[in-house]
């Protein structure tokens, strides 16, 4: 069967400022938390060694165009640009940001630029992070910045990428610096961000540039086991805390008021100001980048809950491993196609049918040299996995979904947080070694389906 997209689909791929850029003036939090720490970095490979985006951008930004990119998400690093967070913008940076986006427009790729990609600046993190209302103004400042430099010929801007993640890790689970395990310091940072991503807004619709304003959200379906009202609930509180605390802000201009009443309950809520409504308000979005990877089961709590423990999300619900599930088995995470449909549909239903696209899908396997052939990474695998989600993205576009393209994470093999180069996820390998890059069979498949604007499976 073809499988045929709508005319002018995104077509691409996507990626970040500190997963490939390599060597940086300004220190970010990865950098300070690599140098003190490296035994928490899979081989000890910390974010120098990544895929020397910032040298070989020009031949890179070529492989792209041999893809049949239309289109290519990257962030512009605060750190880079603005080192110590609030001073002097750095003219090396700004040179390097200008060359990238003129070679990406001048080869009919449309540049897709993230400003927050968890690259925290060190100088900011010191004063406390988003926890610091501060750092939301100087955030704001460099948002600013950026639009009045680049805005002329960027024409899609995200805020951030996955905000929920540096609450999670930094503030809940200990898998980024601060490494603070604190529900309530975890909500403020999470507050904090909403504002910060407002703010942006605000000076992006102030400067009435000719472009459009978002976020990627990397949205995780809540399945309850079954329907007994218990599990339900444990979904839907899962739902809350996960997918909606910032899916609402930026498509609704507010909170989900069960979700203020829960927090409120158990003494969590940040520290509000009265004119703080009125900017989220101002913060509602153009576009919707979704990052879907996996979706999230869940089932009641069958033990209680120990009051000496640190106040959690896992208070509310337990995670659920549905038998028969399909596996990666190097990432640890479920492979459900159907939740992009799901994701969509929610969107349709609930939240106007906003205009969105795929920003982040993708599939991280380990020790890929294993399937090299003549010379080539055969990773059929990967090309299953695409073809599978996209096919069900293909039936939410049908149902009326405003969708509007795909972009696979990621283009070259990079360094991925603490799990370093374990799992690969790219399209072209990456020779850590030597640099070099070899367009690996899913590369292929995903050149001619752009080309295409469709694909055939049986």
């Amino acid at each position: 069967m073809k499988y045929a997209f709508p005319d002018n689909f995104w077509w691409g791929s996507a990626s970040s400022a500190l997963q490939t850029e390599g060597a940086r003036e300004g220190e970010t939090t990865w950098d300070y938390w690599f140098a003190r720490e490296p035994n928490r970095f899979h081989n000890g490979v910390g974010p120098q060694q990544t895929s020397t985006f910032y040298q070989h951008w020009k031949t890179d930004i070529q492989l792209l165009k041999q893809l049949n990119h239309n289109s290519f998400r990257t962030s512009i690093s605060w750190a880079r640009l603005i080192p110590d967070g609030i001073g002097e913008v750095n003219p090396d940076a700004v040179d390097f940001y200008h060359q990238v986006i003129d070679e990406l427009n001048e080869h009919g790729i449309t540049p897709f630029i993230t400003l927050f990609h968890f690259d925290m600046p060190m100088a900011m993190q010191e004063i406390g992070g988003w926890e610091n209302r501060d750092v939301v103004d100087a955030y704001a400042r460099y948002a600013q910045i950026c639009f009045e430099l680049f805005g002329d010929r960027v024409l899609h801007w995200f805020t951030f990428n996955e905000p929920i993640v540096p609450v999670e890790g930094g503030y809940l689970y200990d898998f980024h610096y601060p490494n603070v395990v604190d529900f309530r310091r975890a909500a403020t940072v999470a507050y904090h961000t909403v504002l910060a991503h407002a703010k942006a807004v605000q000076a992006y619709r102030a400067g009435h540039y000719a472009g459009e304003i978002g976020i990627v959200l990397n949205l995780t379906p809540s399945y309850p086991r079954s329907q007994n009202p218990a599990d339900v609930k444990a979904a839907h509180v899962a739902d809350l805390m996960f997918n909606r605390s910032f899916l609402d802000p930026v498509l609704r201009g507010e909170y989900p008021a069960d979700l203020v009443a829960l927090l409120k309950s158990y003494d969590q809520l940040p520290a509000c100001k009265p004119e703080d409504g009125f900017l989220i308000a101002e913060g509602k979005i153009d576009l919707l980048g979704i990052n879907y990877y996996q979706p999230r089961r869940v089932k009641c709590r069958d033990s209680a809950v120990n009051p000496q423990a640190p106040f959690m999300p896992e208070w509310f619900f337990d995670s659920y491993e549905m038998p028969g599930r399909k596996m990666n088995p190097y990432r640890g995470w479920e492979i459900y196609a159907p939740g992009i449909y799901d994701i969509l549909i929610n969107l349709r239903d609930n939240y106007g049918n906003p205009r969105c696209f795929i920003s982040e899908n993708g599939m991280g396997v380990e020790n890929e040299q294993r399937f090299i052939e003549n010379g080539q990474i055969n990773d059929q695998y990967r090309i299953e996995f695409i073809s599978e989600h996209l096919t069900w993205l293909h039936k939410g576009i049908s149902k009326g979904c405003n969708c509007l393209g795909y972009h696979m994470w990621t283009f070259i093999d990079n360094w991925s947080w603490c799990n370093a180069y374990k799992n690969r996820y790219g399209f072209i390998q990456l020779d850590l070694e030597t640099q070099q890059r070899t367009i690996k069979k899913s590369g292929e498949w995903f050149a001619t389906t752009a080309l295409n604007n469709s694909f055939e499976k049986e």
